[in-house]
């Protein structure tokens, strides 16, 4: 991924990777600092410390975020490996949108790697673009679940005024063959935990099993029902509650 998206969305040179000297700058340890945000242990901040703006910039287009991600997925495709499915199609892994199966990296290689505020408006004009690459590592997840007859579910914090554009975007990446896109609708004022747990009580009062559940935020993950394993891409750009 490094190597295809890098050059066209972002000038930074890559001099030290994620770590070394470039970790520790200006007195603040960001490796330290990201590996609190990974865990969940900082929360609710609402961008990244000015000083990390380059390291995050170097993890994020170097070779370490694609290493992160490439375990993370080796052990969902080991873990979607070892179960036995029913046979009845009931089946489903539930998948987030953003910084999951899309990438935003060359909208937020514009805003500082998370360390400008977010600005609602301009994120929504880049996404109406339906530009996002799809992340690679992802994507092989994907492909293994539809080979095995798994179903899958697009579950989204994005709102349902977007899904023209969302649906295009993941089309255009070749993500297709879903059960379900599901959205925000445009009314709804609750936290990302209680919208997308909800939307997974819906699935099991269906009758689906949930056997898995990805996404690049804690959000995405926690609230019952959570599904039988969850799975946390790293994400050290931003935070949604």
């Amino acid at each position: 991924m490094e190597e295809a998206v890098a050059p066209m969305i972002h000038a930074l040179r890559l001099l030290l990777g994620s770590g070394g000297q470039l970790g520790s700058r200006a007195g603040v340890a960001c490796d330290s600092w990201r590996l609190g945000v990974e865990a969940h242990n900082v929360r609710d901040r609402k961008t990244v410390p000015a000083s990390c703006e380059g390291y995050v910039g170097h993890c994020m287009l170097g070779g370490h975020y694609h290493r992160d991600s490439k375990l993370v997925i080796d052990q969902a495709i080991s873990y979607i490996d070892s179960i036995k499915l029913s046979g009845n199609g009931k089946e489903v892994l539930v998948f987030d949108i953003d910084e999951t199966t899309l990438s935003n990296l060359p909208y937020y290689a514009t805003q500082g790697f998370g360390a400008t505020p977010y600005n609602w408006m301009s994120f929504q004009e880049y996404a109406r673009q339906a530009s996002a690459p799809a992340l690679p590592e992802t994507k092989r997840l994907y492909n293994k679940l539809l080979s095995v007859g798994i179903k899958l579910v697009i579950l989204t914090g994005r709102r349902e005024v977007q899904r023209t554009a969302t649906v295009t975007n993941l089309r255009r990446q070749g993500f297709s063959g879903w059960m379900t896109v599901l959205l925000k609708p445009a009314d709804f004022k609750g936290s990302t935990v209680t919208f997308k747990s909800s939307e997974r009580q819906k699935l099991l009062d269906a009758g689906y099993i949930i056997v898995g559940n990805i996404g690049d935020q804690w959000s995405d993950i926690l609230g019952t029902p959570e599904g039988a394993r969850t799975f946390k891409l790293p994400d050290p750009m931003y935070y949604i509650g």
